[in-house]
């Protein structure tokens, strides 16, 4: 055990994790976190680990989806995130959605009772002084602009932003169910679910039109003059979706594929808007894929165009904030530490990945990498072939850098996906040749089995010792 802290800046998903990690490996923590000192546009409360967009962690399938295998690998870690978005999951289909409020009251409170985590409500302004040995930044897409200007003076390089998407929240009760019904596209079951987890809204092809028409004549609030648009592709925009074709919200957030209509079985919706449930009480419902720059008056008018939410009452209309990462993979080296400042790292949505999940799990890596640092030991970096490995190389080192716009900074903020993955042969079945989506599954299973199996080894478990603990 060393009684050199790690100063941690940064209360969110990444932060906590990082915090936690440390913490459970006998470093003395002190985590900074600037609410309710400071607010910012998106959080409402001061808790830790707040969720200020969706209420998802995505997909749990360790086996055919990547976010699932992170989850996967993040679980053998002893993860405080994973931990308590189990502990309070609500269902949503084959995706492991929380308890907003329930998650973070969770992980406030086991940092708060941690004898080696020590949390400090105050706002740092610049970076950490040279005499905190060791200490991560993750601050996340809302990085106070004091501190978001001292790490561009101290990196030469301009901070960028892009935009985090809200979605409108309905209040269960203000749903028209005998127009609407619940179920999972294809009825898939997930983590506390029974395949019947969405609320499902039908349009017919005018009705479908129409919404399209009036999400491209609605108001949108103007973005200030210093933010620009950088959508990220993953989070656009419903309204800016539109604009791409009047089919494209059909092969997007409101496909009407995998869903059969109760209320009239043989016809077949035009398309189709999903709601989620937000909380542990089935009272509140997000809108999944309607993040929105709409006016607030305009979200309610064009919103309850939607069949069955003609008389939504709505607890939380959608809204984008801005977002601030660096140029990870010219300012970072492969442990997350910047370039000519020993043991200062960043963690988080602010290094460039994307995503809750996504987030903690660097943050998880840059506490570990510290730990070690701090108790003498040698830092080990995750392989490639790991969903934490082929993360990290993303951000340090994976991205390669276009040449065809000079001067233009072309790393983007990324999800895990497969696509980050070293390639690997779909397995051979004796007398059977896999081909298309079977070959695609097969893969898949081939890359996550092979992350798990080195996952474990390099956090030195054996099956035995996982099944014990």
């Amino acid at each position: 055990m060393t009684n050199k802290p790690l100063h941690i800046i940064g209360g969110g998903l990444a932060g906590s994790e990082a915090a936690w990690q440390a913490a459970q490996a006998g470093v003395p923590v002190i985590l900074h976190e600037m609410r309710p000192v400071r607010g910012t546009d998106a959080h409402k409360t001061d808790g830790l680990a707040e969720l200020v967009c969706s209420n998802s962690f995505r997909s749990d399938d360790a086996q055919a989806n990547a976010v699932g295998l992170l989850h996967a690998e993040m679980r053998l870690t002893n993860s405080l995130i994973m931990a308590c978005a189990d502990a309070h999951q609500v269902p949503a289909g084959g995706a492991l959605a929380v308890d907003r409020d329930g998650f973070s009251a969770a992980v406030t409170a086991k940092l708060e009772a941690h004898p080696l985590i020590t949390i400090q409500r105050e706002e740092v302004t610049g970076l950490p002084p040279e005499d905190w040995e060791q200490a991560i930044i993750s601050t996340g897409p809302l990085t106070a602009p004091s501190l978001a200007e001292a790490i561009a003076q101290r990196t030469g390089a301009d901070a960028l932003a892009f935009f985090d998407a809200i979605a409108p929240i309905v209040h269960f009760d203000t749903i028209d169910m005998n127009t609407c019904w619940f179920q999972s596209r294809y009825d898939k079951v997930g983590p506390g679910g029974t395949g019947k987890d969405y609320i499902n809204c039908p349009m017919d092809k005018a009705q479908y039109e129409a919404f399209v028409q009036a999400l491209l004549d609605g108001g949108k609030a103007e973005f200030k003059e210093w933010e620009g648009t950088p959508y990220f592709d993953g989070c656009l925009p419903i309204e800016i979706m539109a604009e791409r074709g009047v089919e494209t919200l059909r092969h997007g957030p409101m496909k009407p594929m995998g869903l059969t209509n109760p209320h009239n079985p043989t016809v077949k919706a035009y398309a189709v808007v999903q709601l989620r449930q937000d909380n542990a009480l089935g009272t509140l419902y997000n809108m999944v894929g309607f993040q929105t720059k709409l006016k607030y008056a305009e979200q309610v008018r064009i919103f309850r165009m939607i069949p069955g939410l003609e008389n939504a009452d709505f607890a939380r209309l959608g809204g984008l904030h801005r977002n601030t990462y660096i140029n990870s993979p010219t300012l970072l080296d492969s442990t997350l530490q910047l370039k000519g400042r020993a043991g200062l790292r960043f963690a988080g949505q602010i290094t460039g990945c994307e995503g809750y999940v996504e987030s903690a799990a660097v943050g998880l890596l840059t506490g570990r990498f510290a730990a070690a640092e701090l108790q003498g030991q040698m830092v080990s970096t995750p392989p490639v072939t790991t969903a934490f490995g082929a993360l990290l190389n993303h951000i340090t080192g994976g991205h390669i850098v276009s040449d065809d716009e000079p001067g233009k900074r072309s790393f983007q903020p990324m999800n895990i996906n497969f696509g980050l993955f070293p390639p690997v042969e779909a397995p051979k079945i004796e007398g059977k040749r896999l081909r298309g989506k079977d070959k695609t599954v097969a893969k898949r299973h081939a890359i996550t089995a092979r992350a798990l199996a080195d996952c474990r080894t390099w956090l030195g478990l054996s099956e035995q010792a996982e099944a014990a603990a």
